[in-house]
């Protein structure tokens, strides 16, 4: 596995988000032209320029503060899990072709069987930002493509289930809660579902504007997840921007 880089993180986002950007500083151009055609005030002038600004640069503070400096690759916010690491025999991360994490997964869990699924269907999920995350991405040993509605292992024979930034790729509500059905399904009775994810929120709204409309409000998937089976969680908060959900079936 390769050491992260500084600012990994941040600059992950910038690289696969740079349409935004590139559309945000053309716009900043029109607007400037406007400003010394059309005699605006200065004060409006100003304003719409702070704000561009802002949208263009909070983002990218609070995914340094978020992936670089809080310690999210680390992985102690697993403490808050409770997860019996000398019962947890099977473990399954699955993602969407964007992989950070299972290397680190094989570390914590050295003992563990760890499989590995890449749910992208690049006729369903279509964003931008995944077609370039997955182009960079390192590719764990042995990762299974499966269709998001699949997970090719048998019933009840999994301990614990991670969902990392993954599946907000997945925008249909009906195909949502038809991947979650299966997690259910190959999820020990005693077994675990970790999901983290930014969510459709107000600090989220703060720090990603328009962005946030990418990401799930915290209602969307606790009726995903109910819909699907589960009966029991928890949310824990991991900063200002990201909860940590903990789903037993």
């Amino acid at each position: 596995m390769e050491k992260r880089r500084k600012f990994q993180g941040v600059l992950n986002i910038l690289s696969f988000n740079r349409h935004f950007y590139v559309i945000g500083l053309c716009i900043l151009l029109l607007i400037t032209i406007g400003y010394i055609v059309f005699d605006w005030s200065n004060l409006l002038y100003w304003i719409i320029i702070a704000l561009f600004v802002y949208g263009l640069i909070m983002p990218l503070l609070v995914s340094a503060y978020v992936y670089d400096f809080s310690g999210y690759y680390n992985f102690n916010w697993l403490d808050t899990c409770q997860i019996d690491h000398t019962s947890t025999k099977k473990i399954i991360n699955i993602n969407a072709g964007f992989d950070e994490t299972s290397f680190i997964i094989r570390n914590v869990f050295p003992k563990s069987n760890l499989s590995i699924f890449d749910f992208y269907n690049a006729k369903k999920h279509t964003e931008p930002a995944i077609i370039r995350a997955r182009k960079v991405s390192l590719t764990y040993p042995n990762t299974q493509n499966i269709e998001s509605n699949f997970i090719p292992l048998k019933d009840k024979s999994v301990d614990v289930i991670f969902l990392l930034s993954a599946i907000h790729e997945i925008r249909s509500p009906k195909e949502k809660v038809s991947f979650l059905k299966e997690c259910h399904r190959v999820c020990k009775s005693e077994g675990k579902v970790i999901m983290v994810e930014h969510l459709r929120d107000l600090p989220n709204f703060l720090a990603f504007s328009i962005g946030f409309t990418h990401f799930f409000s915290n209602h969307v998937w606790k009726k995903a997840f109910k819909d699907a089976g589960f009966s029991s969680f928890t949310e824990t908060k991991f900063t200002s921007f990201m909860s940590i959900f903990n789903y037993q079936p």
